[in-house]
């Protein structure tokens, strides 16, 4: 693939004769600095990120053509520039309207490069092309090479944002079937997709897998070997149907037989699987417009009702598309959101660009005060619950990794990116996993939900993306950590609602303002019925990303010292950053609007 490029533009003083001679080795050395930095950043298929370097430095127009010549060979969807001193601000900027810009400007009194980072940046804010400011904190000598914390750290970020961007671009999210029980999340605004994001929309049939299903179209080598590792690896848990008398329009709605569900899940899933990616092996067996995929980097399944009053239930499939292994091994985990909740789908992909790990679809269920907790189980919270905790789970399709049962090299629970997987990490998540029949009341078709308690506290950050009329997308986040709970006071809790879902007890970290004031005000605050978490506290990097893509931030639990977005910003309001965030989005509009 044409992997999306960071470019690294050194700019120099253009006058000869003394000034650019002496500034000529300074100048790359930043940017080769700049360079072996970023390049130990990896994009989300493990491989490292490439930056390219221009082939010289900028002191005038027409080595800034030049540069940006050479950028488009590369596919660079941003670019770093880079000097120790004084330049010609609106000769050497980045023009290209369609590039993502950061400006290092090193902070040593030798030469003004902090005037320079100050020139261009007003300059970007003139010519309305948003630009991020690198400055550093203390002043360094001109002989050190060294990049201090705080640059490296901002770096960092907006290439982690950038890279994420570039990923998405030109990319599909692929809705399989409509719009589940009224869920206006499910509901695909295509024009959002394209202007926010660069994805294009696309919609199959929920038939087409009976089709596929029906003609074999999927790999029957790849069915074999998977069939054997569910049978092996995905053991049956507690069947809520039992003993159950079901009125005749459920009994009369199941189609397929019991001893196939499993069958029918796995194809199932392989031919989701090939509908967003393709698969080579099709044409092989004559299927080519098949093996061709849709280029996918996300999508949802609508399932209820129009697909699981009659059949199997699609919570397997997306539970294992999510996580970070299956049959095969590690693999990249895909954003492919329950009941197709595009917006949620969204945030899955948002939050798992950026940590690199397994998103995790959740509903957002209850609040359980201290008191509520008190009167229930019996037991007064203390530790990560002592401020009250939300309930998240949901219909059994959230990613085994949120089990928290893989471990970092000091014994920590962790979620990993798959390249860091094992074969110890997943046995463990398997293992702390089992699948229960779904409850015919809701899921009439039959099929299996996961099920599980996330075991471990880990960092995470929950987040979701709304649209909102007169403003468009926004998104919500919430960092926090998960909770374990005494077994009887989980188990008390747990089994007041349907105990064959996946469950993760989450505590927000409070403000003590806002919209987390307390607890309550989290959950009462948040924006819709759905949530995605995501391992890390990942919230700066969302904001950042935010800014990129011209969606506001409505509501979020960071530092306002740590925000980082583009200079221009400020331009819009330093008293009310919120306000001022709002503000500007609006101006600039969508990234491809």
């Amino acid at each position: 693939m044409l992997y999306p490029k960071i470019g690294i533009r050194p700019v120099i003083d253009g006058r000869w004769g003394g000034v650019r001679e002496g500034l000529e080795n300074q100048t790359m050395l930043m940017a080769q600095g700049a360079k072996k930095l970023i390049e130990c950043l990896k994009y989300p298929d493990g491989t490292p990120v490439q930056a390219v370097l221009s082939p010289t430095t900028i002191g005038g127009g027409a080595e800034a053509a030049l540069c940006e010549e050479h950028f488009a060979m590369h596919n660079v969807v941003a670019t770093l520039t880079v000097t120790p001193c004084w330049c010609y601000g609106m000769e050497t900027f980045d023009m290209n309207p369609l590039t993502i810009k950061a400006v290092w400007g090193f902070n040593g009194t030798e030469r003004p490069g902090a005037v320079y980072l100050a020139a261009v940046l007003a300059a970007y804010a003139q010519k309305g092309l948003p630009a991020f400011g690198i400055y550093g904190h203390d002043v360094q000598d001109a002989s050190d090479t060294e990049i201090p914390a705080d640059v490296t750290e901002k770096i960092l970020r907006f290439v982690r944002c950038a890279i994420a961007i570039g990923w998405m671009k030109n990319k599909a999210y692929v809705n399989i079937g409509g719009v589940s029980m009224g869920i206006m999340g499910s509901y695909c605004d295509t024009m959002a997709f394209q202007k926010y994001f660069g994805i294009r929309t696309e919609w199959v049939d929920m038939t087409e897998i009976l089709r596929r299903i029906k003609l074999e179209i999927f790999d029957p080598n790849e069915f074999t070997k998977a069939i054997a590792w569910v049978k092996t690896h995905c053991s049956e848990g507690y069947d809520c149907n039992a003993g159950k008398v079901l009125p005749e329009v459920i009994t009369r709605s199941r189609t397929i037989p019991v001893e196939e569900d499993w069958p029918f899940i796995v194809k199932m899933t392989l031919i989701m699987r090939d509908i967003l990616f393709g698969n080579p092996k099709l044409a092989q067996l004559g299927w080519h417009e098949e093996a061709l995929g849709k280029n996918a980097i996300a999508g949802g399944f609508q399932g209820q009702r129009h697909w699981t009053d009659w059949l199997p239930n699609a919570d397997f499939t997306e539970s294992i598309m999510a996580s970070t292994f299956d049959w095969n091994g590690p693999k990249a985990p895909t954003a492919f959101a329950t009941e197709n909740d595009t917006l949620n789908g969204v945030a899955m992909l948002l939050g798992s660009l950026l940590s690199q790990t397994a998103p995790c679809f959740h509903d957002v269920r209850t609040y359980w005060s201290p008191a509520s907790m008190k009167r229930v189980a019996g037991w007064t919270p203390v530790g990560q619950a002592s401020d009250g905790i939300i309930h998240l789970i949901n219909s059994g399709a959230t990613a085994l990794d949120c089990t928290g049962a893989s471990r970092d090299a000091h014994g920590n629970p962790i979620m990993k990116p798959f390249w860091e997987m094992t074969d110890t990490d997943i046995s463990a998540c398997l293992r702390a996993t089992d699948w229960c029949r779904a409850n015919y009341e809701y899921f009439r078709g039959g099929g299996f939900s996961s099920h599980f308690k996330t075991q471990s506290e880990m960092p995470v950050t929950l987040l979701r993306v709304n649209m909102v009329d007169g403003v468009g997308l926004v998104l919500q986040l919430a960092e926090g950590s998960t909770v374990v709970l005494p077994e009887e006071v989980h188990k008390c809790l747990d089994d007041r609602t349907d105990r064959t879902w996946p469950t993760t007890w989450f505590a927000p970290r409070l403000t003590g303002t806002g919209a987390f004031q307390d607890v309550y005000s989290v959950m009462a605050n948040w924006g819709a019925n759905h949530g995605v978490t995501v391992y890390g506290h990942i919230g700066v990097d969302l904001i950042t990303l935010c800014a990129m893509l011209r969606i506001p931030v409505c509501m979020h639990n960071i530092p306002a010292e740590n925000i980082y977005r583009p200079h221009s910003w400020a331009s819009f309001g330093t008293m009310d950053t919120q306000a001022a965030d709002y503000a500007a989005c609006k101006h600039y509009r969508p990234l491809y609007d």
